[in-house]
């Protein structure tokens, strides 16, 4: 299955763009009349953004018992798309189908787990998926999440003035989102460096809309180190068959700058007392404390 995938995506990669777009266009539709007859997702990775979820996707994208998402990576359809409907999400999915192997599907949108309206529609609308959420040191996630803005055009100053700057950017930004659910933030999306490493605050609303037994999170560290048996171990909470991957990688990581050592203990302090809390809340101490 691996093998047919990577057929596909490299077919994907030698078409021009136009056609690309006529393509995606094409699935879509036949995905919109056969919604009825799709799968729903019993596993979604909701973040943490540069967390390292690129490989946990991959991961799964190459168990043997899932079926990925058809168009992309991403659907973000609880979090922006809402307003297009169900159909237009099960649009996104694999077809069922007959067959003594018992087949899933996942996807994974990264934004799910800070848009103060995502989550609980997922709670909604997939009262039996699981969720997965990758954390990483914070400080470090919110130092690549600003080198990830800069070079896609979204940030333009510097990443102490940015977090400087955040208060004020991201001021009513969720009373705006809350007053009009079709309202897309710039801000709220792409410049909450800080907030978004703020990881208690998204798990407690996770456990609130989902139950803590269908939250899953990651420690980013932990996962790098010893991959296969974490993966092994998230494979069995969510209900998977284990399978062991013959190898690892780490995807979409991006090289740095070192971070000024005052800055980062300065911002180590800022998020002591939410670390803290995600420790109550997972049952075990992150490891970057």
């Amino acid at each position: 299955m691996s093998s047919t995938r990577t057929l596909v995506g490299r077919a994907r990669q030698a078409l021009p763009e136009p056609a690309v777009g006529a393509t995606r266009s094409v699935v879509r539709a036949w995905g919109m009349a056969t919604a009825d007859l799709r799968l729903l997702p019993s596993i979604v990775i909701v973040g943490a953004q540069r967390a390292g979820t690129t490989t946990l996707f991959r991961l799964f994208s190459d168990h043997p018992s899932v079926l990925r998402a058809t168009l992309s990576k991403g659907v973000g359809y609880f979090d922006l798309s809402y307003h297009r409907g169900p159909r237009w999400y099960r649009a996104h999915f694999p077809l069922r189908r007959p067959s003594r192997t018992p087949y899933v599907t996942f996807e994974s949108s990264g934004y799910y787990s800070f848009h103060p309206l995502a989550i609980d529609r997922l709670a909604a609308d997939l009262p039996d998926a699981h969720v997965v959420y990758m954390v990483r040191n914070p400080v470090d996630r919110a130092y690549s999440a600003h080198r990830h803005e800069l070079a896609r055009g979204f940030e333009t100053e510097e990443f102490a003035r940015a977090i400087e700057l955040e208060p004020e950017r991201l001021a009513g930004e969720v009373d705006k989102i809350l007053a009009d659910p079709r309202y897309e933030s710039l801000h709220h999306r792409h410049h909450a460096y800080l907030a978004r490493s703020r990881y208690s605050e998204q798990v407690a609303r996770m456990h609130a809309a989902l139950g803590p037994d269908r939250v899953h999170v990651v420690d980013a560290d932990a996962f790098f180190a010893a991959p296969q048996e974490v993966f092994a171990d998230l494979q069995r909470a969510v209900g998977l068959p284990v399978w062991t991957p013959a190898s690892v990688e780490q995807w979409n990581a991006r090289a740095r700058d070192p971070l000024d050592p005052v800055l980062r203990a300065e911002l180590m302090d800022h998020f002591a007392p939410y670390d803290d809390e995600l420790s109550r809340l997972t049952g075990r101490a992150p490891s970057w404390r």
